[in-house]
């Protein structure tokens, strides 16, 4: 089956993981990367380090495999050739740019285990929505006025490139409607390698305001989608979400909110309390999620209290 092939590092899959237990995610990419002191203020993002600073992403993925993380996700969540086209990066650059976010995620692992991390370790390349590419917050909206197989030519090169690198899962992650993830799943069959497929949620609804069982089930007899769930939200939407995906599917549920606080695309800020609180994922486990993490805002020191309580519990 396809998600069961072994890791490039020898490891067990990731699907084998998951039949036997809990994974703990990472956490924000871009938050750990101001937090070091880079500024991030770009319509690329953190994939602009790619291009200018990529011991930074080494460093940032790192952090967090010391913390408690099983997973290292990619810096390519905002990295496609139609953006790198933007600042004058011609395909092949590009390309290679998209390698070059999987060799990152895998040098930290290699690193991790050199400074004594023994677990297994693994690499999710990032494949954000199309709207992450528009960079004015179109991913909490989704309905981007493009057709699934519009979509799906969008995703398919982007795709190619990062498969080509050999991560061990793609995270196509923060999919804010059931047309993206129709034309995402599309993308990855037949590709040998496995997927997760995270919807980004509000109100136990999409981004699109679909509701989820119809959501989850674009995915429900997709063999190289390994588990699906929900990211890029608020805490609180998780624990529904995550009851939803697991009885809709059957598969392992995803589930890597971010703190709690607001993004303001206009203002390019965020806003607002957190919530995250790391007592909260034993829900989640117990709903079904056992691939758990943080997505924006949430960092180091709270990934290493969310794999405290998942091994305590």
């Amino acid at each position: 089956m396809t998600g069961n092939a072994p890791a490039v590092d020898g490891s067990r899959s990731l699907a084998a993981a998951l039949a036997d237990g809990t994974v703990v995610l990472d956490g924000g990419m871009s938050n750990q990367l101001e937090s070091a002191g880079y500024d991030l203020a770009d319509a690329l993002w953190s994939a602009r380090l790619l291009a200018e600073r990529p011991e930074a992403v080494v460093e940032a993925h790192l952090a967090y495999c010391l913390a408690g993380a099983d997973v290292a996700t990619t810096a390519s969540y905002q990295a496609t050739f139609e953006g790198f086209a933007g600042r004058g990066i011609g395909p092949d650059r590009a390309a290679g740019l998209l390698r070059l976010s999987v060799a990152a995620a895998r040098e930290a692992t290699s690193r991790a285990r050199e400074r004594g991390v023994r677990r297994p370790l693994w690499v999710a390349a990032s494949v954000g929505p199309y709207g992450a590419m528009l960079a004015d917050g179109s991913e909490y909206r989704g309905r981007y006025g493009l057709s699934v197989a519009e979509l799906e030519r969008f995703h398919r090169p982007r795709v190619a490139a990062l498969v080509a690198a050999a991560p061990d899962v793609l995270a196509l992650e923060t999919v804010p409607d059931t047309d993206e993830a129709e034309a995402l799943v599309r993308t990855v069959r037949g590709l040998g390698m496995p997927a997760w497929l995270s919807y980004t949620v509000a109100g136990g609804r999409t981004r699109a305001g679909q509701p989820l069982e119809e959501a989850f089930a674009v995915a429900a007899d997709a063999d190289e989608v390994i588990a699906v769930g929900v990211n890029c939200c608020a805490p609180e939407d998780v624990e529904h979400a995550v009851a939803v995906a697991a009885r809709v599917t059957g598969k392992p549920v995803v589930a890597y909110p971010n703190s709690g606080e607001a993004w303001d695309a206009r203002a390019r800020a965020w806003s607002g309390g957190r919530t995250f609180a790391p007592g909260q994922v034993e829900g989640w486990r117990a709903a079904g999620a056992r691939l758990i993490g943080g997505c924006c805002r949430v960092g180091p020191e709270t990934i290493t209290a969310v794999a405290a309580t998942l091994a305590a519990g």
